[in-house]
């Protein structure tokens, strides 16, 4: 909320008389004018679709970085005991990328080495694109936002200019107030909007790149199994 202090004078008492006038957020909005209306109403939607996207992203990567501490030592004693069905089976009951992969190792033993490697690569990418999927939206909302928000305000100064242009430059500041409205509080909005993208995009890189070292310290790990004599 904004506080606007009023004075007016008391034609009786000859007093000065501060009155303190609230204004909101809507009201911001609001008083813009149609431009302004319709640009913040882009960017709360575009704040909406980044917020869930982060959302839903961010419990995907958290479910994705879960495992059991003694997973791989369970594939350990099954493959090296030769009992790789029951590692397949473990593999399929553990819902997580680094299982995966090592199912895709697994289903491949027997084979040369690099044609092991070259499978885990092969499902660790296409585990990597699911984590990563949409993440870009946010990235774009980033940008976006607040070019859409400067672009409200040229939109409030080219309408503040008009109208001092139409009415000879002797516009009241009355007359501007809608272009000056739609120029600030779409910047405002715009920037807000970007930063929270910009923001909610870097944790989730952050998140992901974490799992996909995990996914790949596993994937080590396993092969180092597979070189070891038995």
């Amino acid at each position: 909320m904004l506080l606007i202090q009023d004075l007016s004078q008391d034609p009786a008492m000859g007093e000065v008389i501060s009155e303190e006038k609230t204004l909101s957020v809507m009201d911001l909005v609001f008083n813009g004018g149609t431009g302004s209306v319709v640009i913040i109403t882009v960017l709360f939607l575009m704040l909406g679709v980044a917020l869930y996207i982060y959302f839903e992203r961010l419990l995907a990567v958290n479910a994705a970085s879960k495992i059991d501490k003694n997973f791989m030592n369970q594939i350990r004693d099954h493959v090296t005991s030769g009992k790789l069905e029951a590692a397949k089976i473990l593999c399929a009951q553990t819902d997580s990328p680094v299982a995966r992969l090592t199912e895709k190792g697994i289903s491949r033993i027997g084979k040369p080495l690099d044609d092991i490697n070259t499978a885990i690569e092969n499902a660790g990418t296409l585990e990597v694109y699911k984590l990563e999927k949409n993440v870009s939206v946010l990235a774009t909302v980033a940008g976006a936002a607040p070019m859409i928000g400067f672009l409200g305000t040229v939109i409030g100064m080219i309408l503040a200019f008009h109208e001092m242009a139409s009415s000879g430059g002797q516009a009241e500041m009355g007359s501007l107030a809608s272009g000056i409205y739609t120029a600030m509080t779409t910047t405002v909005a715009g920037l807000i909007v970007g930063i929270i993208a910009y923001m909610g995009y870097n944790h989730l890189v952050n998140r992901t790149d974490k799992v996909v070292h995990k996914m790949e310290a596993n994937a080590v790990e396993f092969l180092d199994l597979l070189n070891e004599p038995l």
